[in-house]
């Protein structure tokens, strides 16, 4: 590290273009690449003055005695489940994230979920493929959208978007979140009353603690036979196993996953349903979104470092 400028620990790259703006302001602490990541944070953590992780990888708290300069964490992504905010508040610690920016593409794939597991895109693909089309003639018939009612658990940005999207597939949608909100869709209460109500249930709430599991065993009843569930929320909230158990009793009939409780994702019996559409934790995956992401957490850093205020601070 030079002697004049700041280090900033690398946790989780960021996209090519802000990288190289971050390098030409700072002494880049490549500890994404390091061998001996906490050797390297004892070595050079006191100049370090930001942080840059993702929030699944987040920044250890027994590393924070090693980083008494440290000023800010900035998160790339929404969730911010793999950070223990209580750590970096209690040391005075700005904890950024990457709100709003993503919601267009992260409800864009639910919506292609939705479409997959209801007209059977992956089973026809393959069906042309294989040669059944030929030997075999039309495909099995499918499901539809318009009419199927959707109910969103969590409606915030991503809700929000998706709830427009469905509505224009003349889908009915109803939400379930803390507090009712300036809407015309159906309001729920209670997770278990809007899955009773729902063909297809949306899932796009945060991670952490307070909604481990709340899609469980009776929730998935609820939903029923011919129910949907889609997820591009966070893996935690689903109970894998209870989801696994009701794809295979036929207690619902499909689920489209873009989360799951260990990423990657190599749970067999998951991974074995026909039913089911998977997606590698990719929602927000598309270029002008992730250089919108890897932006803002420039904009936070640049931003906490000159004495402002954070753009988007996590409270």
């Amino acid at each position: 590290m030079s002697a004049q400028r700041p280090g900033l620990l690398v946790i989780s790259a960021l996209r090519p273009d802000q990288m190289a703006a971050l390098e030409r302001d700072y002494d880049l602490v490549r500890m994404d690449q390091a061998d001996d990541p906490r050797a390297l944070v004892t070595e050079v953590g006191g100049r370090i003055v930001a942080a840059v992780t993702t929030g699944s990888k987040g920044l250890a708290p027994d590393l924070l005695p090693l980083l008494p300069a440290l000023r800010i964490l900035a998160v790339c992504s929404v969730g911010v489940d793999g950070v223990d905010l209580d750590a970096f508040r209690a040391r005075g610690i700005v904890v950024t994230n990457t709100p709003d920016v993503l919601n267009d593409d992260v409800a864009d794939l639910a919506m292609g979920l939705i479409l997959a597991t209801h007209r059977q895109i992956v089973p026809a693909d393959a069906w042309v493929r294989s040669g059944n089309w030929a030997t075999q003639g039309a495909l099995p018939l499918t499901t539809g959208l318009a009419g199927r009612r959707l109910g969103l658990l969590g409606m915030g940005g991503v809700g929000s978007e998706i709830a427009a999207r469905a509505t224009a597939f003349r889908m009915p949608v109803g939400y379930c979140t803390r507090h009712e909100k300036p809407s015309d869709h159906t309001y729920f209460t209670d997770v278990t009353a809007l899955a009773t109500w729902a063909d297809v249930l949306v899932l796009c709430l945060p991670g952490g603690p307070a909604t481990r599991h709340m899609v469980d065993a009776p929730v998935l009843r609820a939903l029923g036979p011919k129910g949907v569930l889609i997820n591009v929320a966070r893996g935690s909230v689903v109970d894998q196993e209870a989801l696994c158990d009701a794809l295979s009793e036929g207690q619902i009939a499909a689920a489209g996953l873009d989360v799951f409780e260990t990423e990657p994702c190599t749970d067999d019996r998951l991974l074995g349903f026909d039913q089911v559409v998977l997606h590698p934790h990719h929602g927000s995956g598309t270029v002008a979104t992730r250089d919108a992401m890897s932006q803002l957490v420039v904009d936070n850093i640049t931003a906490v470092l000159a004495n402002e205020k954070a753009l988007t601070p996590v409270d």
